[in-house]
């Protein structure tokens, strides 16, 4: 899983722009399938699709916290159809996709915390992996697909504590279930890729296929549980010490609306340029927002505006990277994506977007100008 980019291909990018960016008018009209529409993620992309235009039928469970994103930002009023099952339904998911026929596919559904991992194995791998291969099954059933984005994790690396980023041809890995299970993912897609839809015969087939690997995403409206900033919010929300696990752990942080635009910019590429895009990309903040967890919280409670602490929690924990960061040359030399707001202005969306939701703002339109503001940036 190389990058591999072609002599005409370097020639072509180097005659583009310097900065790409989100495209509306590549999106208005367009049937987009995408997977995991009820999460937090995929609710932030679903609005992001919907209010260009796009066509967006969801698949995924039902929304798993209360509050949640999906409900809260009232997504489902702008989707075409919002399917509610699970993606380890081959049966059905192939009926929902072949009923939309989509142009583009974002996989995005997935069992996504590492400590749940380690209590439910066997339910992380038959989503994770066998999940993509049913959403890669489902695409191969069909005539109508041109472009795919599966999106992994930057955890899919083998993780080997470095200071410097991950490459795209860095080797698959993962300690735990879950990190594991998303370089599993990564290996299914290449392996459909060049099976069923080879580069070099793309002019045939049609389809152009990428994964997409990202940091960890923070924003407004994520309610999850085990991770750090639904987790300090709540208490400080309730005026109590937030616990943190690894103070000292590094990770690329980033805006949940970074790597949405990055999914979206290599779809618009997949879909115009075709196989020469495929492959593994890494979408990452900027090298200095790469901080600690205790930074992060430092930051936040700044933004936030009251009383708030942390300590650290005691006790044996299960493993977790350390250091983590994603090398993210690639995107910038050949999709000329580059992140748009820092960490600082992330924490700032986030603390604005929560705190109107404390006020019982219209969180439709409060999202909604939160990407305005990203795409405007």
């Amino acid at each position: 899983m190389g990058i591999r980019v072609s002599a005409q291909f370097s020639s072509e990018v180097a005659n583009q722009a310097s900065i790409a960016s989100v495209n509306p008018s590549f999106w208005n009209g367009k049937r987009v399938f995408l997977t995991g529409h009820t999460g937090f993620k995929g609710g932030w992309l679903s609005l992001w699709l919907a209010s260009m235009g796009a066509k967006v039928t969801g698949y995924a469970l039902a929304p798993n916290t209360t509050p949640n994103f999906f409900e809260v930002a009232g997504v489902q009023g702008d989707l075409e159809q919002s399917h509610i099952a699970d993606i380890r339904d081959l049966e059905k998911l192939q009926k929902a996709m072949a009923d939309a026929r989509p142009e583009i596919v974002i996989h995005m559904a997935a069992q996504p915390l590492v400590r749940y991992s380690y209590s439910n194995p066997v339910e992380t791998y038959a989503t994770n992996v066998m999940g993509t291969v049913h959403v890669l099954e489902s695409i191969r059933a069909l005539d109508c697909v041109r472009a795919a984005v599966i999106v992994t994790t930057d955890k899919c690396y083998e993780n080997q504590e470095w200071a410097w980023g991950y490459r795209e041809n860095e080797p698959m890995g993962g300690h735990d279930p879950y990190s594991n299970s998303k370089g599993c993912a990564e290996l299914v897609t290449s392996a459909y890729r060049q099976s069923y839809f080879p580069p070099e015969k793309y002019a045939q087939h049609k389809v152009a296929i990428a994964s997409a690997r990202a940091g960890n995403v923070i924003g407004g409206g994520d309610w999850s549980e085990d991770r750090l900033i639904p987790d300090a919010i709540k208490a400080f929300e309730a005026n109590q010490v937030l616990m943190i696990r690894n103070p000292l752990a590094t990770r690329p942080w980033q805006h949940v609306l970074e790597p949405l635009s990055g999914y979206l910019v290599l779809a618009q590429a997949l879909y115009e340029k075709g196989a020469q895009f495929d492959g593994g990309w890494n979408f990452g903040p900027r090298d200095d927002d790469a901080r600690s967890v205790q930074e992060v919280i430092n930051l936040l409670i700044k933004n936030w505006g009251s009383v708030a602490s942390w300590a650290q929690a005691q006790g044996e924990q299960p493993h977790e990277a350390h250091s983590l960061k994603l090398d993210c040359s690639k995107a910038r030399q050949y999709l000329y994506w580059v992140p748009r707001w820092t960490l600082e202005q992330a924490i700032k969306n986030i603390t604005q977007w929560q705190q109107a939701h404390n006020q019982e703002s219209n969180m439709h339109e409060i999202s909604l100008k939160q990407i305005a503001s990203h795409q405007n940036s």
